[in-house]
């Protein structure tokens, strides 16, 4: 029953944020219920006390439910191993010691990363943004693609319901980390089960060292216990010990497979003392489990293998590193000339700001109605890779929208209003004179001028009775419509250059609880 309801709930949790990415026709409404919002680092990072001390709450009363139901890489993990279990047989796991060095050696590598200023590894490793990743870059192209294939099937039939949606590159670099990502966590899955989670995951090893102390945790009865195996071998984890009849609450992550094979109810989800169990024989805790596995070396040959571990893990790793080593075409083609400083997106107040607090989920990159968003390659730097950057070359930040600022989970873009929004000046406009067509090619064009939402770009008498653009920086938003509409080829006349620390337009007063960096003007 309890294996049931977890299912139940992971399958709901598992779809709704997969569509959150997916979803081109805006049928969800992600702005106003967002499960991201409910994932333990973004709710961290954007200061939600009350989501996060509810699921550090829900992990000391139930154990580390967290991953098996709220978690969408742990949920996908165990798709992964379902499907392994189902097309290798009855594929058998075992219990492995647990791997201390490693398992707490990552997260102090990703928190001294992240107080130097270096976000990458936690974008790397944080589950929430792995996933987002994955669906953003694998599956959202995937479903794009179906559509467009129904679309075109039911066009022919006179039946417009469905229409075209263009599929397109977001980033290569990030679509091979996507890649590789995909390859570590379903690699690890497929052959050892939750390994990531209790290996490599810092969420993991963080819930797993409150989940020691979990008032309802898997228990074992010796008593009752004959030691068969049943429950080992069904236990994504391999935290369960038979032979010293040990289950390691720090690893366990509640997906209850060992209750439905117990055939003698030795085993079971209650809460108790640390060393009674229901019938009042003693069961071994997680601290015991530590001890045990000094001296018990014989386990880890029960088809765990360490090396292969390792070696998939850096072989993802080394995948990842070749992926941001190669500049793609793409990213070529959209770099505008003259630009020296990129345009982080509306509400993140700077780009040093944006690297504080975002894990490059690529929510707002995939959910963007303008597509004017895009992983960053190095345009803020190594730390700063795969977060969202403005670029305008397939549309223009729409003057009203604030959907990215609405959705963002991690707080790193601060949410606006409307009129909020049409003060932000996140760059300002540049006019290269020498590149203008009506200089060049002695024609009309002010298509600049006609795309401005604040008059910033207005046409000013040049000669023969031709206009040339005149920029009031002081009213220009940034909003890139001017560098967009620009005819001028290969270089823009006109682009945005974007402001280090955003600006408010017009009278760069600082806005009053801006966290932006010192001497700069934040909004």
């Amino acid at each position: 029953m309890l294996k049931r309801i977890r299912v139940i709930a992971a399958a709901l949790t598992f779809s709704l944020v997969s569509f959150a990415f997916i979803d081109f026709a805006g049928l969800y409404p992600v702005e106003r219920f967002n499960l991201a919002g409910i994932q333990l680092i973004p709710a961290l990072l954007a200061s939600c006390t009350g989501a996060a001390l509810l699921l550090l709450v829900l992990t000391l009363l139930a154990g580390r439910v967290y991953c098996s139901c709220i978690c969408p890489l742990g949920v996908f993990q165990d798709l992964v191993s379902r499907v392994a279990r189902h097309l290798a047989g009855a594929r058998a796991y075992a219990f492995r010691p647990e791997r201390k060095l490693v398992r707490y050696g990552v997260p102090v590598v990703v928190l001294v990363a992240c107080l130097s200023g270096f976000a990458l590894p936690l974008s790397l490793l944080e589950p929430y943004g792995a996933f987002g990743r994955m669906a953003t870059h694998l599956l959202r192209p995937v479903y794009l693609t179906g559509n467009n294939v129904l679309a075109a099937f039911f066009n022919r039939l006179g039946n417009f319901t469905l229409y075209h949606s263009e599929v397109y590159l977001l980033s290569a670099s990030s679509l091979l980390i996507a890649v590789a990502t995909l390859g570590v966590t379903g690699l690890t899955a497929w052959r050892h089960g939750r390994a990531f989670c209790n290996v490599v995951c810092p969420v993991g090893t963080m819930l797993g060292l409150l989940s020691r102390f979990a008032i309802f945790r898997v228990r074992l009865a010796e008593d009752k216990c004959n030691r068969c195996g049943l429950c080992a071998r069904a236990c994504k984890a391999s935290c369960i010990d038979v032979r010293n009849g040990v289950v390691d609450a720090g690893r366990c992550v509640a997906c209850f497979n060992c209750l439905e094979v117990c055939r003698r109810h030795a085993i079971r989800y209650a809460a108790g003392g640390r060393a009674q169990a229901a019938g009042g024989a003693r069961v071994a805790t997680a601290r015991d489990a530590a001890d045990s596995c000094a001296s018990d070396t014989v386990r880890g040959n029960a088809g765990y293998s360490r090396r292969g571990f390792l070696s998939a893990l850096g072989a993802g790793a080394l995948a990842a590193v070749v992926s941001l080593g190669a500049r793609g075409r793409a990213f070529a083609a959209r770099k505008v000339r003259g630009r020296t400083h990129p345009l982080s997106p509306p509400g993140s107040q700077s780009a040093a700001r944006l690297s504080r607090h975002c894990t490059a989920c690529h929510l707002c990159v995939a959910r963007c109605p303008s597509r004017i968003l895009r992983p960053a390659w190095l345009d803020y730097g190594p730390g700063g890779m795969m977060q969202p950057v403005m670029d305008f070359s397939r549309g223009f930040c729409n003057y009203d929208c604030t959907l990215c600022t609405e959705i963002c989970p991690n707080g790193a873009l601060r949410r606006l209003s409307r009129e909020e929004k049409h003060r932000v000046q996140v760059g300002r406009a540049v006019f290269r004179r020498e590149r203008c067509v009506v200089v060049t090619d002695g024609t009309h064009c002010g298509a600049c001028s006609e795309h401005c939402p604040t008059q910033a770009v207005s046409m000013v008498p040049y000669k023969n009775g031709l206009t040339i653009p005149s920029v009031d920086a002081d009213i220009c938003v940034g909003c890139g419509g001017c560098e967009y509409a620009c005819p001028a080829r290969p270089g823009k006349a006109i682009y945005v250059e974007g402001n280090p620390v955003h600006l408010r337009a017009k009278n760069f007063e600082q806005e009053p609880g801006s966290d932006a960096s010192p001497g700069g003007f934040g909004f």
